[in-house]
């Protein structure tokens, strides 16, 4: 392309400091430095931790720097890349990662875990590698959110941190694999490990939550109760495989002691999909004694967890995910592969459609739950 080697303007959404909205804003986005690739990002998910950067940051045990550009669910197409890039080329169809995959650190050579630690810390900060970003507004640094940055017209990530798809992949629905629903879906299927013929028990029913239902159905459980404040969600939770729906606010009683009824005893699997110390708690006793898993999908940093030891002495098994376990580079693409062949739901979580000028909108249908996933189209 002929931007190659060269200082690109366009268009981002930043978020100058927390609590308030996101300005439209002209960005000067720097060539791609070693082992770094430059994406002209087609499409973006609107995830509720890009919500919860802006607006709990003065809650969080850790703050994230600002000014930031958020966004980290997105697709795009390779523009150019820096010296020491031989996996990625002009044109290539992508997706950025909110975990890398280095494929050489003691995590990466491990079945045990996809939680490469390369560069890390340096993205939990919003910088590359070389501890700065690539973007620039009004003369001052942006940093790039996880290290990736979707809500800009144009990025810059780390070569292990992204991964190539197919050429015939449809960006603005594959988008949706850089993290909500490839979370849930994991969770399920690797984390879990959800068995044929079990009871499950899935809090919340955002993108996440949805994803983590169509992973249990795709285990093969045979019952699966989706929890939720909102009822409206609950058509939807249907869809993905849900074969009852509890809301909380209809019973007089703890809602897990009405699931531990429900379920005589508890369910197998829990799954807590809201990122909420409460609901965890919530979750674990809604297991069953003896073998249940409790699985916390949902993210946060605002908040501890608290249990007596006996929640577990009795076998519980209380355990956490990040990005499902799934190795990111390598399975992305098998991801993007049973969309297309249409072994995995991705069109069912989009409710809305806007264009970057329309991104705080986006986050109000998030936070008022009239959206499961909103669609930022560049």
């Amino acid at each position: 392309m002929n931007t190659k080697g060269q200082v690109i303007t366009c268009k981002a959404a930043v978020a100058w400091e927390h609590g308030k909205p996101m300005s439209i804003e002209d960005v000067e986005v720097a060539p791609p430095k070693a082992h770094e690739v430059r994406i002209k990002i087609c499409a973006s998910g609107v995830c509720h931790t890009d919500w919860g950067m802006l607006y709990e940051a003065g809650r969080r045990v850790k703050h994230w720097p600002f000014p930031m550009i958020l966004g980290h669910e997105g697709s795009g197409v390779v523009e150019s890349v820096g010296p020491g890039v031989s996996k990625f080329s002009p044109g290539d169809k992508v997706i950025p990662l909110i975990v890398p995959q280095c494929g050489e650190c003691d995590r990466c050579l491990s079945p045990k875990t996809n939680l490469c630690k390369t560069n890390w810390h340096n993205s939990l900060r919003g910088v590359l590698a070389d501890g700065t970003s690539r973007i620039t507004c009004k003369g001052r640094q942006v940093n790039q959110f996880m290290g990736i940055s979707t809500f800009s017209e144009y990025t810059v990530v780390s070569d292990i941190g992204v991964t190539k798809i197919r050429d015939d992949a449809t960006l603005d629905r594959v988008c949706l694999l850089g993290c909500g629903v490839s979370t849930g879906y994991g969770a399920a299927l690797n984390t879990a490990k959800v068995e044929p013929g079990s009871t499950c028990v899935v809090f919340g029913l955002g993108a996440v939550g949805l994803a983590t239902v169509m992973g249990c159905k795709a285990a093969g459980a045979a019952r699966i109760i989706a929890v939720d404040i909102n009822p409206d969600k609950f058509v939807k939770a249907k869809v993905f495989g849900a074969t009852e729906c509890v809301n909380p606010k209809d019973h007089s009683k703890p809602i897990q002691e009405v699931l531990v009824e429900m379920t005589n005893g508890g369910a197998d699997f829990v799954l807590e999909c809201v990122g909420n110390v409460a609901v965890m708690r919530t979750a674990l006793d809604s297991c069953r004694d003896a073998w249940g898993v409790c699985v916390v999908v949902g993210w946060t940093d605002v908040g501890e967890m608290s249990l007596l030891p006996m929640a577990l002495l009795m076998g519980r098994t209380l355990k956490g995910t990040y990005f499902g376990g799934w190795k990111s580079v390598e399975s992305i693409p098998k991801l993007v592969d049973d969309y297309m062949k249409k072994k995995l739901m991705l069109d069912e979580f989009v409710t809305h459609t806007l264009a970057l000028d329309h991104v705080n909108e986006a986050f109000q249908l998030l936070q008022n739950g009239k959206s499961i996933r909103t669609i930022i189209k560049m």
